[in-house]
């Protein structure tokens, strides 16, 4: 019989609730309780998106990615006349199952095909959940019936629902502006907790737009946006094997079409994609496995942006920085080791360090303002801001991160419980 579903606390950092999203035209979600892993809740979702939607997504680079992201990622530039649909698991990633998962793949993809008289090229599938144990698809095929029943342009909140794992609260966004007078729509979901390192996209985010769009076009912007946002995140500094985004375009916006990646219209909807992205990835980051603070590392002054990129990460991903911030410790000679051990140029007399706005170290040393009473008052914060300036050049960069609790080795160690 599968266990039962543990229920774990909130996480301090989380949103006050969840947002209200806006109805998308042209997309509807069903969710169900196929118990893939475990009992007391809904476990599938399932989206269906009209004929003329086009879709683009960014997928893990994992050497071990999942059966259902190869699958996808095969399948993502096809012909958009006959409409597609997403159906996604929680509770077993399918991922590391060989042949067998490629076989559950192709039994889900045809019959939601079936059930939705759509070819199977556009039936997308992802997966989340426990790595290399065989999905039970055939649970999952028996509530089709049911979720094509269920589907409603008002689902997407329960979608979020749907796809958590050890996630304690559902993550959603959205945006609306204009164009040429006409609103335009974006909503999006997310889950993500633990094994966050993405290198592509991450976790699983569903995001949906009733904007006219050309399929380049969107891909050009996702892939964009997917590098300032998602690809600047990390938990743990673990990528996982069924990291995925999806982006989804009805079309049926009453706003002119969006054809050329520099007009003023795809500015727009650039900036409110990003919005969306942006706020996902740091709610991810907020739900991280045991966490109790936000903070970003922001990097200036580097010799290049992957110089500012080298040394934001390697601060974010060290577990004497991660631990120190979670034992309120001002710390900040582990952050001059994560600088060092970065393999970025780095002069350690140049350098300075700030928490928030309190100059730490400057020039190689304590920075004469600064006495530990400061830095302790600092720590004690939800939401922080360690800042490094390199005084090399102008490379910059910024990441966001949490602290590393006793929590995340007991949510770990009993995971698969």
């Amino acid at each position: 019989m599968a266990p039962e579903v543990k229920k774990a606390a909130v996480s301090p950092l989380a949103p006050s609730a969840f947002p209200d999203l806006p109805q998308i035209k042209g997309a509807r979600f069903a969710t169900a309780a196929a118990g893939v892993r475990y009992t007391g809740r809904t476990d599938v979702m399932l989206v269906q998106l009209d004929p003329g939607t086009v879709m683009a997504g960014t997928f893990t680079r994992s050497a071990t990615r999942a059966a259902s992201v190869q699958d996808t990622q095969g399948k993502i530039e096809g012909d958009s006349s006959d409409g597609a649909c997403i159906l996604v698991n929680s509770g077993n990633a399918n991922a590391f199952t060989g042949a067998r998962g490629l076989e559950s793949v192709k039994e889900i993809c045809a019959g939601v095909a079936q059930k939705l008289g759509l070819p199977e090229t556009r039936v997308f599938t992802s997966s989340t959940g426990v790595i290399g144990e065989a999905l039970p698809h055939e649970r999952i095929i028996t509530v089709l019936d049911d979720l094509v029943k269920d589907l409603d342009e008002s689902g997407l909140p329960a979608a979020a629902r749907a796809i958590m794992t050890t996630d304690t609260f559902p993550k959603g966004a959205a945006a609306t502006f204009e164009i040429e007078g006409k609103p335009v729509r974006i909503a999006g979901i997310a889950k993500g907790s633990g094994m966050i390192a993405p290198d592509m996209a991450t976790m699983l985010v569903y995001i949906f737009t009733d904007a006219k769009i050309s399929r380049p076009v969107l891909q050009t912007l996702v892939s964009k946006q997917t590098g300032s946002s998602f690809n600047c995140i990390t938990v743990d500094s673990d990528t996982s094997t069924s990291d995925m985004l999806l982006v989804a375009a009805t079309g049926q916006s009453d706003a002119p079409e969006i054809v050329a990646a520099d007009s003023e219209a795809a500015k727009a909807f650039d900036a409110s994609l990003g919005a969306v992205m942006l706020d996902l990835a740091h709610q991810v980051v907020r739900d991280g496995e045991g966490a109790t603070k936000f903070v970003e590392v922001a990097v200036s002054g580097a010799r290049s942006d992957e110089d500012a990129r080298k040394v934001a990460f390697s601060i974010a991903n060290s577990p004497l920085v991660k631990t120190a911030v979670a034992g309120e410790d001002p710390n900040w000679g582990r952050i001059v080791m994560a600088v060092g051990k970065s393999g970025a140029e780095a002069d350690r007399d140049r350098l300075s360090i700030r928490f928030g706005p309190h100059l730490v170290a400057v020039n190689g040393q304590v920075a004469p303002s600064y006495a530990e009473d400061i830095g302790a008052s600092y720590m004690k914060g939800q939401d922080l801001v360690i800042g490094v300036d390199l005084r090399l050049g102008t490379g910059a960069a910024t990441v966001w991160t949490c602290d590393l609790t006793n929590r995340y080795i007991e949510i770990n160690a009993d995971y698969r419980s």
